[in-house]
């Protein structure tokens, strides 16, 4: 019989789906004792070679809250290619399919050598794009321009103030939209305009508007992005399309401004924000939400491509891509190999030669009666669809049973919570099977639309009689990503204590129930294999920058709950618990723990933290390589030991989207820091000798070590006053 780790592998690989738990407790209240909810990562595209798509399109009625399949019982009118729907009437027609669609929004408030680094990347892109693509340009500064593209040879675009808001039908008003046919002139097939907008990308200037000293340009990033999200609505409503922002710092002027143009008043810290006194947030997080909003329910997506020294107002502004599935990309300039290939790889395509991206998403959540959904976690907005399985209990994104995610790639995971209905009276009789169903309607990126379905099932098992089955059926790694995308949810709008002590409650709650002990004797305290990981990815996600802001800008911590939210399992994992291998002249390299004893002077270590790949070279191998060994014929061994850390990090730096940080750094260095604050710290200086002094390395920290932790959690899960 195969064990749970091959089913739940075997499952992974072919639906693409993890569950907290893989037998299902029978009713709610047993439900409730198991502390974790029941509840799965699913990844709607995950790639699978061998499945190939039904080679037509299926015809779904146009109706937004009926969507009911073409069927036998349908009145279909062939001459006028028209057909009634049988369940509300609605008359359908069959338009063309539409092209992809991408809008570059352009802040020109940049240092020269940026805006160039940036102008080759926009036109290396244009390149990239299936010649059918349709593309538009807007550019920004004090002044907003849109650019008309149809005319040849001469540069032509409507030009727009900064600080006045404007409704939708003022914007496609003034841009002429309603009027039949008039989008051309803004979006236009690459094909046809290549290259006269490479030629206009290549002759983009720096905004003319003097900046005096002491001042941050005016940058009205704002009214861009509102007239980029009513440009689209206005011509292509329903469509997947891509508004894609490059920005070089905050908006600093109009509706959406996060920070004034003095630069003697710096942009808001988190401690600003915990007193109360960052001024702007409030209403630019709000002005930025609606157009968030407006963006998803037409199913485009906003991608943020935000580089600079400083903050660019992430944390006001990250609800259009949070809502909408676009990409946030964050860097320190433009002109860097971690802003270019990031890019690059935005275009990046599958094993047929496609983009890997959908557009125009929506997922649809179908239980069997024992079960209803609570809700959603990851890149997605509510449909507001109410049905028989929806559960008044929400988790995340709930009361609604289809979320919408304007974009999508092989690697997008939502996390979805659910409730048992039965009560604890009247279980789940045994023997039977609970099923979920997930149906994902998408637009591929070569212009059909699809549907994925996946239907799952998992045996209900009496929590009374068999609870240790319920208990090997627990999958450790799925629960922290699901548990910490809770606590992440929650961190948004509660206050950081206040989550962290959430999840220690919840932490404190499952040892109760699953650890054997004596009552009292923290010394007896066991967990089973199937939980025995769980404790130590509670640590590191208390420790971790989705939880803590302490060292973290607002923006930066944006970056990170952002692309938490949206990754897969594998990748989640590593956010929460970075890995770490070792290379020595003993052997190959070796996953070691993330702890301050694997810190050895004669040892380089690789960590991986999803954001930032760091090499460290332990204290005699940094004096080795100072001195120059590896130049040496006769420390041929020792070349090829610095050598492969880096080969290892290539191969990461190759693939992973977006690219992480590289950090080469070693003992005593300045940015050592990023290994150290990361590792357990087993050895501080407050317990070094009771370690000795060969044993690893001390670190600075009042943090608690993983050892303390432990303790406390045994203290409190044994005690009978709990």
């Amino acid at each position: 019989m195969a064990t749970y780790q091959e089913f739940i592998q075997q499952n992974e690989d072919r639906d693409g789906v993890r569950c907290s738990w893989n037998l299902w407790p029978s009713s709610r209240l047993e439900a409730t004792r198991l502390v974790v909810p029941v509840s799965c990562l699913y990844t709607p595209l995950k790639e699978r070679p061998d499945l190939p798509p039904v080679q037509y399109e299926p015809v779904l009625c146009s109706r937004a809250n009926c969507k009911a399949v073409l069927n036998p019982l349908c009145q279909v009118d062939f001459r006028a290619k028209i057909w009634a729907c049988n369940f509300c009437f609605q008359r359908n027609s069959r338009g063309p399919p539409t092209p992809l669609i991408f809008l570059y929004v352009v802040d020109t408030c940049l240092e020269e050598e940026d805006l160039q680094a940036l102008k080759e990347s926009l036109q290396m892109s244009l390149s990239l794009l299936p010649p059918n693509a349709l593309v538009g340009l807007i550019t920004f500064g004090r002044m907003i321009q849109v650019h008309e593209l149809s005319c040849e040879g001469i540069a032509k675009s409507f030009v727009f103030r900064g600080t006045k808001e404007l409704t939708p039908k003022q914007i496609q008003e003034m841009l002429g939209l309603m009027k039949p046919a008039t989008s051309g002139q803004f979006l236009q097939p690459v094909e046809a305009v290549d290259m006269n907008l490479t030629d206009l990308l290549g002759e983009l200037q720096r905004d003319p508007w003097p900046v005096p000293q002491g001042k941050r340009p005016l940058r009205s990033t704002g009214i861009a992005l509102s007239i980029a999200i009513g440009l689209l609505e206005g011509t292509f409503p329903n469509t997947g399309a891509r508004v894609m922002l490059f920005t070089g710092g905050p908006p600093t002027q109009g509706p959406g401004m996060v920070v004034g143009d003095e630069l003697k008043t710096p942009i808001r810290s988190w401690h600003d924000i915990q007193k109360d006194n960052a001024r702007h947030l409030k209403k630019a997080t709000k002005y930025y939400e609606a157009l968030a909003n407006r963006a998803a329910v037409n199913g485009h997506s906003v991608d943020i491509y935000a580089c600079a020294l400083d903050q660019t107002g992430l944390l006001e502004i990250k609800c259009l891509s949070n809502l909408t599935g676009g990409h946030i990309v964050m860097g320190d300039s433009f002109n860097t190999s971690l802003f270019k290939q990031t890019f690059q790889r935005v275009f990046s395509k599958d094993y047929n030669g496609e983009f890997r991206m959908a557009f125009g998403g929506t997922l649809e959540v179908k239980t069997s009666r024992e079960l209803k959904v609570s809700g959603a976690i990851g890149p997605c907005v509510s449909l507001n669809t109410k049905g028989p399985c929806v559960s008044d209990n929400e988790m995340g994104v709930g009361g609604t049973c289809q979320w919408k995610i304007c974009s999508l790639t092989p690697a997008t995971t939502l996390a979805l919570y659910f409730e048992v209905v039965n009560q604890h009276n009247a279980p789940v009789p045994q023997g039977g099977r609970g099923a979920i169903q997930f149906v994902t309607q998408y637009q591929h990126s070569n212009t059909q639309r699809r549907i994925r379905v996946t239907t799952i099932a998992r045996n209900w098992a009496d929590a009374q009689s068999q609870i240790q089955h319920i208990e090997s059926s627990f999958d450790q790694e799925a629960s922290a990503v699901l548990m910490a995308r809770l606590g992440v949810f929650k961190a948004e709008s509660e206050e950081g204590p206040d989550v962290l002590r959430w999840l220690d409650r919840q932490l404190i709650r499952l040892c109760q129930k699953f650890g054997q002990f004596s009552k009292d004797d923290p010394n007896s305290f066991r967990l089973s294999e199937s939980l025995s990981l769980y404790p130590q990815f509670m640590f590191h996600l208390r420790r971790s920058p989705f939880l803590q802001v302490f060292n973290n800008s607002p923006d930066e911590s944006s970056y990170y709950r952002h692309h938490f939210v949206r990754q897969d399992l594998t990748q989640s994992l590593i956010m929460i618990q970075p890995i770490l291998y070792s290379y020595s002249f003993y052997g190959p390299p070796e996953p070691v723990l993330l702890d301050s004893s694997s810190i050895l002077p004669d040892r380089i270590l690789l960590m991986d933290t999803f954001f930032q790949l760091v090499i460290y070279h332990g204290e005699t191998i940094a004096q080795w390589r100072k001195a120059g060994y590896q130049e040496m014929a006769e420390y041929e061994n020792f070349k090829q030991l610095l050598q492969a850390p880096l080969d290892d990090a290539q191969e990461i730096l190759q693939t992973r989207f977006p690219m992480p940080r590289y950090i080469d750094t070693e003992h005593g260095g300045s940015q050592a820091r990023f290994l150290l604050s990361k590792v357990n710290p087993s050895q501080t200086h407050n317990n070094l000798y009771a370690w000795g002094q060969e044993s690893g390395a001390p670190i600075l920290t009042d943090d608690v070590s993983l050892q303390v932790f432990m303790d406390h959690l045994k203290k409190l899960a044994v005690s009978s006053s709990a």
